[in-house]
């Protein structure tokens, strides 16, 4: 599998496992989905209590607290962001990360989704056809990746962090750290696990040079995926306040070291 963006499964779902856009859409299939083509992504998820609608830890603090640096507040306070200008499109997609990196597949519905994100389930269906479809999408990193790796080696690493702070702040959600929800999870979840693999890790292996290129891949998305879990953390705390740009100086530089693979005290093979 490459990095870039796949296509949404053209298949139509086998028996039992629902019916396919256009055809009652409240109605979502209960088999597992089979790893195949997947369309677009973004975003991650969070625990919560019963009863309650799970946070996102990739979402940029809001309230009392939020910070001047955030996207528009009454576009957050919708539930849809300056690049979801009413469509809901953002919202389902994070209502179906949190649904389906916390639960098995087979308990997920598009029903549920849609109550989450506050639209209709004809709608769900509408930007994301079937349940396979949707869940496709959610274990989709292609987009993301190829975001992150649009720059020159030279400078990768602090288009790497400004990239990732704009586009948490952007979305009110992280473009990787969902992953980390498959961990220890044996079911179809393990599918995300996959595809991050393919799609984040062996597309920057490709890009860099020198020796040990895929361990250095491998802490460099380990350095990404600490920095989201980290903003989530301390969602009110200091990195709220910082400005993408004041991160990627603290933070791009460890980055770009694995990057050229030179030490921080210049030595090691480079490039």
């Amino acid at each position: 599998m490459t990095s870039g963006q796949a296509t949404a499964p053209s298949q139509a779902p086998g028996p039992g496992t629902g019916q396919g856009q256009g055809q009652r859409p409240c109605t979502e299939p209960e088999s597992a989905p089979t790893p195949g083509p997947e369309s677009g992504s973004e975003p991650i998820v969070g625990a919560a209590g019963p009863g309650t609608t799970p946070a996102d830890p990739g979402a940029a603090p809001t309230g009392p607290g939020a910070s001047s640096a955030d996207p528009d507040t009454a576009l957050k306070a919708s539930g849809r962001s300056s690049a979801d200008p009413g469509t809901g499109r953002d919202a389902i997609l994070r209502a179906a990360r949190r649904a389906f990196t916390q639960r098995p597949y087979a308990d997920v519905t598009i029903r549920g989704i849609a109550a989450d994100a506050g639209v209709s389930p004809s709608l769900v269906v509408k930007h994301f056809g079937r349940k396979e479809e949707l869940f496709n999408t959610v274990a989709d990193f292609g987009p993301a990746a190829a975001e992150l790796l649009a720059a020159p080696l030279g400078t990768l690493g602090r288009h790497m962090v400004l990239t990732l702070v704009s586009r948490r702040r952007e979305k009110r959600s992280d473009p990787l750290l969902r992953v980390v929800f498959s961990l220890g999870n044996r079911d179809e979840r393990s599918l995300l696990r996959d595809r991050f693999h393919d799609q984040v890790t062996d597309a920057l292996t490709a890009r860099l040079h020198g020796p040990e290129a895929a361990l250095r891949a491998e802490l460099i998305a380990g350095h990404l995926l600490g920095l989201g879990a980290t903003l989530s953390l301390h969602r009110d705390g200091a990195g709220a306040r910082a400005t993408p740009e004041h991160i990627a100086d603290l933070y791009a530089p460890a980055l770009q070291a694995l990057i050229t693979g030179r030490a921080a005290d210049g030595t090691g093979p480079g490039r």
